[in-house]
């Protein structure tokens, strides 16, 4: 069986967000970018797979249109146990564009949609694949959006809970917020607090002090830039507090080198740009000789999505990542969504268990 075509769908789903936003410099965003991407087969198979594309997606979108496609088109559609062989010769083919970011968010979309492809040749779930399922549904955390005023923060945690939502991760920079979010959801609900890499580390030490009260799960992200594992290491040995990052890295060779310098107690990789699925496990299995819980970023509604779950299915602990907000459409008709309980159910048909939804993908075409 081969490969015979390789294309980039870019959908934009608008959201309503209430009191949050998500900006980009001085604009706000107001609907979801994705690119997936469709790969096609001679025997009529197709395998689906997501490259980050939040605010880049014309250009992740030409990155699989112009690297991406000519590197996959007439390969033969390797099994599970060939897809890593395959990858790494692409990614070695294409290292002249880089090894992080556009060129392997592109990367990541096309090894995901070979993982589904395999799956749907052996005729089972992706998690079969991967290793012996450990959970049917994955409980599922809800990540607010900036919201800024303590007051609307606290609402919106006691609305998340309300909805079954077990655990909550603010995106704040203000010891106000984290301590009102704590405040609203009492003590034994985990809290997690993104900060984006806004300060220095020694700023970073100082946040984590007045913030500790709280008992954040981990501070994720709190110093610029995101690659200085160093200073990672010197707020998460200074603070007491957990660390987390890995959003932005790329490859287990970034990740090897992060886990060295001591400087997450919790690891993030982020399943449409570290490489895909083939690097997620070597990440995972990195950290788990390391002692490092695996924390995956995953506020996706694509095939990105679906991949975390059945990744976090062979695992043990792990929570996967939902932006809170209201979505026009659903690629999945509501099937990857959460549930009462605060957990999303882990697919079972092959593959990666549910196709996209060829209409909604017409309708939010963006050309």
């Amino acid at each position: 069986m081969e490969i015979t075509d390789v294309r980039a769908h870019h959908i934009r789903i608008p959201y309503d967000s209430g009191v949050a936003s998500f900006r980009q410099g001085a604009s706000a965003i107001t609907a979801l970018d994705m690119v997936l991407v469709e790969v096609t087969t001679d025997a009529g198979l197709t395998g689906w797979g997501d490259a980050f594309a939040y605010v880049c997606p014309r250009t992740t979108r030409s990155a699989v249109e112009e690297m991406i496609a000519p590197q996959a088109r007439g390969l033969k559609v390797p099994d599970a146990a060939g897809i890593a062989a395959v990858m790494e010769q692409i990614q070695r083919n294409l290292h002249l564009f880089g090894r992080y970011g556009i060129t392997m968010f592109a990367i990541s979309g096309l090894d995901i949609a070979l993982w589904d492809l395999a799956a749907k040749v052996a005729g089972v779930p992706l998690h079969r694949l991967l290793g012996e399922m450990r959970r049917t549904a994955i409980p599922a955390y809800a990540s607010l959006l900036r919201i800024g005023s303590p007051d609307n923060i606290a609402a919106e945690c006691r609305k998340a809970l309300a909805l079954g939502y077990g655990a909550i991760k603010l995106h704040e920079t203000t010891t106000p917020a984290v301590l009102a979010a704590r405040a609203a959801i009492g003590p034994n609900i985990p809290l997690m607090v993104d900060m984006n890499c806004p300060l220095t580390g020694e700023q970073a030490i100082a946040f984590a002090t007045t913030c500790r009260d709280a008992q954040p799960m981990f501070l994720e992200e709190p110093v610029w830039p995101p690659e200085d594992f160093a200073t990672l290491a010197e707020v998460r040995s200074k603070s007491g507090l957990g660390i987390a990052a890995g959003e932005n890295a790329c490859t287990e060779y970034q990740f090897r080198q992060m886990m060295e310098a001591g400087a997450v107690s919790h690891a993030q990789p982020s399943v449409t740009k570290v490489g895909g699925i083939t690097e997620f496990l070597k990440v995972a299995a990195l950290a788990d000789r390391s002692g490092i819980k695996i924390v995956p970023h995953s506020p996706y509604f694509g095939p990105g999505l679906l991949a975390t779950l059945h990744l976090l299915a062979t695992r043990d602990d792990g929570l996967v990542e939902m932006f809170y907000l209201k979505r026009e459409a659903c690629l999945w008709g509501g099937r990857a969504d959460v549930d009462a309980t605060g957990h999303v159910a882990v697919p079972a048909g092959p593959g990666l268990g549910y196709e996209p939804d060829r209409g909604v993908i017409e309708r939010y075409r963006v050309l």
